[in-house]
C-alpha cells in the first residue's frame, strides 16, 4: 500500500472515532481538530458516509450510525 493511502486510511479512521467519541460533531471541529482543509474534511466524511459509518442529521454536523464497525490498528 502506498504511504500516501495509509496516511488516509489512519486520519479516516481517527476522524470516525472522534465522531464516535464526541456524539456529534461539526465539520468545522473536525477541521481544528486535524488540521486539515475543509474539502479533506469532506472526502473522509463521504468514504464514511458511503459505508454507513457516519450520517448528518442536520447540515454541518456528523455523527456515527449504529453499524457494527471491528476497528483494528
Amino acid at each position: 500500500m502506498k504511504p500516501s493511502t495509509n496516511r488516509m486510511l489512519t486520519r479516516i479512521k481517527a476522524v470516525y472515532m472522534f465522531i464516535h467519541e464526541k456524539g456529534t460533531v461539526s465539520t468545522q471541529q473536525l477541521v481544528d481538530e486535524f488540521g486539515i482543509t475543509p474539502r479533506t474534511v469532506q472526502r473522509d466524511l463521504n468514504v464514511l458516509a458511503f459505508n454507513e459509518l457516519v450520517q448528518s442529521p442536520t447540515k454541518g454536523k456528523w455523527t456515527t450510525t449504529q453499524k457494527k464497525v471491528r476497528l483494528t490498528s
